[in-house]
């Protein structure tokens, strides 16, 4: 007789993981909606700053004759609008609240889940989107009447910009799980943390699209995940990729977050059997 294994099967674990995440975001969702009047000031003192690029780049853009790489003051002013959208979106965990959690000793009941944390963490910033996305139709409301944009998307763009904000959001989190594990070896990151967000403020798209980027800027853009995670689904709901294009960059979003995810895995592994070596 065969001996009675409690391990789960793959599909018990998918089952499980279906389960969980409707309710665990349902909970986020209400968590927040708790708090409307500091989350909707949060999305107003957000958009501060696309607009700000908005008016500098519309502003040079006229005075440049109407025509900056291939953006004119209502194409500036469209890629602002979606920055918007896709910022909200692509918001994941801080890297800092896994310094937090070394110190406080948060790992420790975490690690006793049968479930990988970063399933709670993935549930809780998806039901947070939820509410994020009631409170930001009315600021993009403000924003497309305020600027008149150059935005009509056609259905398969709005649909692979809907796929590209997700895919974005999932590597991006991958990635900070990746960048935030290095603290079960040192709490000592700020410096690592700066690095990395200095880098994708300038090669993301955020600033400034990529097409104004110097051409050994744009190159070395391609070879980091944040244009993947931030300029690509703004291209994409702004019209500037073709179909083919576009499918190949959520290839590229797909490959980030399959590399990214073995990383992780790989880390977690070897961390939490240093977290609990050391008895933190």
């Amino acid at each position: 007789m065969s001996p009675i294994t409690n391990t789960p099967s793959r599909w018990q674990e998918i089952k499980v993981l279906l389960d969980f995440y409707p309710n665990r975001m349902k909970y986020a969702a209400i968590i927040k909606a708790q708090y409307r009047l500091s989350a909707f000031l949060w999305l107003i003192g957000l958009a501060i700053e696309p607009v700000i690029y908005l008016v500098v780049w519309t502003t040079v853009a006229k005075e440049r004759g109407g025509v900056i790489g291939g953006y004119t003051a209502g194409g500036f002013a469209a890629y602002y609008i979606v920055w918007t959208i896709v910022r909200v979106m692509g918001i994941g965990l801080n890297p800092w609240v896994f310094e937090w959690r070394v110190r406080q000793g948060q790992w420790s009941p975490l690690i006793l889940r049968p479930m990988h944390p970063i399933h709670d963490d993935f549930a809780l910033l998806l039901g947070d989107k939820v509410m994020d996305i009631v409170w930001l139709i009315p600021v993009v409301s403000i924003l497309i009447n305020a600027f008149k944009p150059d935005l009509n998307p056609t259905w398969w763009q709005g649909l692979a910009f809907v796929v590209a904000c997700l895919l974005g959001f999932i590597a991006r989190t991958v990635w900070m799980w990746v960048l935030g594990l290095i603290t079960f070896w040192t709490v000592r990151v700020a410096a690592i943390f700066d690095l990395y967000f200095a880098v994708e403020l300038l090669l993301s798209g955020r600033v400034v699209p990529l097409d104004l980027l110097p051409t050994w800027a744009r190159d070395m853009a391609n070879w980091l995940p944040y244009q993947w995670t931030f300029g690509f689904p703004i291209e994409v709901m702004i019209g500037r990729l073709s179909p083919t294009v576009t499918l190949q960059g959520i290839g590229i979003q797909l490959s980030w977050i399959v590399v990214g995810w073995i990383i992780m895995q790989w880390l977690w592994r070897r961390g939490v059997r240093r977290y609990s070596a050391v008895g933190a």
